[in-house]
């Protein structure tokens, strides 16, 4: 999978509540963006909520690049890699529409696949191995 082409992009807007004492969006919030955007990819790609095996994100992580304001749109393009047996890297980068060419944030998740009745690691299930290209 290409690091130019993103796996799954969305716009979400920034809410007057996202912002801080200092009158730009509180770093916490960036990864409630990332949640959001896995979320939605998710759902689009057609993973169930309830199943018997569920992602779960193992690490996390941002680097931010310039302050976002509000009102604003952000648009999140989501990048895929790394598949391993049970897990996999998501990278994300955060534009705001005023500045669509000029990153205000990337960050990173470790997400694992795991057993949702006793929690511990699971094989990535067919659907998601077949986001990553045969190697």
């Amino acid at each position: 999978m290409s690091e130019e082409t993103p796996f799954y992009s969305c716009e979400i807007p920034v809410r007057w509540g996202d912002m801080d004492a200092y009158g730009h969006v509180n770093n916490t919030l960036y990864f409630r963006y990332f949640e959001e955007a896995r979320f939605q990819w998710m759902l689009e790609k057609g993973l169930p909520l309830k199943s018997d095996t569920h992602p779960v994100v193992v690490t996390i992580g941002c680097t931010f690049m310039r302050p976002i304001f509000h009102p604003e749109t952000l648009r999140i393009d989501v990048f895929l890699s790394e598949p391993g047996r049970s897990s996999f890297m998501v990278k994300y980068k955060v534009y705001t529409l005023s500045q669509p060419d000029t990153p205000a944030a990337e960050g990173y998740s470790k997400v694992v696949w795991v057993s949702s009745v006793d929690g511990k690691s699971v094989p990535l299930p067919d659907v998601v191995r077949a986001w990553f290209p045969a190697e």
